[in-house]
């Protein structure tokens, strides 16, 4: 079940103003004011202790992350319905022209980011998403040569303040703590590159008042 009925991700501070600070409830993506080489959004997504299903129970909010599709469906398909429902999916770039695709097939909001296979794409370049209260910058991650290392993008990171960082690119997953900043690497669903070859994927349970956890997945 869905906690977003629609997100729009804004390019241009002009059009964050006429779309409005809110929808439903929810803070609408935003533009942090960047050149459109560095182009921004940003995306507040609340924890709600009061939330409850049908049955009483409090909800846990579910995040799905992954990243590096490349246009592939097959594993994509295979995950979105595997771990239904969840009340957000990231992607992490290298979507390869199938932001529409994702976006119906999640039947709920996406963030994605672009990558540097995403040659002609309108999609950001990083995203600033708030989960329950956690500051999670999104990025493909190549602009920071995550290839050779992670240290541009542990700086940059920890010099945003942010308290977990995600990104892509490598094609292998990574899950690191670095001081209080958590740095977060899904792989990729359709060419994995780490030594056992296994597509990955990462899902985010967040319980009503905050606590977080943080799954490691493969096929």
């Amino acid at each position: 079940m869905c906690w977003l009925n629609k997100i729009r991700s804004l390019l241009s501070g002009q059009q964050a103003q006429q779309q409005g600070a809110k929808r439903n409830g929810w803070d609408a993506f935003k533009n942090r004011g960047m050149k459109k080489k560095q182009a921004s959004a940003y995306l507040r997504l609340p924890s709600s202790p009061d939330a409850q299903t049908e049955t009483g129970e409090t909800d846990v909010m579910r995040v799905l992350v992954i990243s590096d599709t490349h246009g592939v469906h097959k594993n994509l398909d295979r995950v979105l319905e595997k771990e239904r429902p969840y009340d957000l999916v990231i992607h992490l770039g290298d979507i390869e022209g199938d932001e529409d695709y994702l976006e119906a097939a999640a039947g709920c909001p996406v963030a994605a980011v672009r990558g540097n296979n995403d040659y002609f794409s309108e999609l950001p370049q990083e995203q600033l998403v708030e989960v329950a209260g956690k500051r999670i910058l999104l990025t493909h991650g190549h602009y920071y040569y995550v290839v050779a290392g992670l240290e541009h993008l542990t700086r940059e990171a920890q010099g945003r303040g942010v308290d977990m960082v995600m990104f892509g690119h490598i094609h292998r997953p990574v899950v690191r703590q670095e001081g209080d900043l958590t740095i977060i690497n899904p792989g990729s669903l359709s060419y994995p590159r780490q030594e056992d070859r296994k597509p990955s994927y990462i899902v985010m349970e967040i319980q009503p008042h905050g606590e977080l956890e943080i799954f490691l997945k493969f096929i």
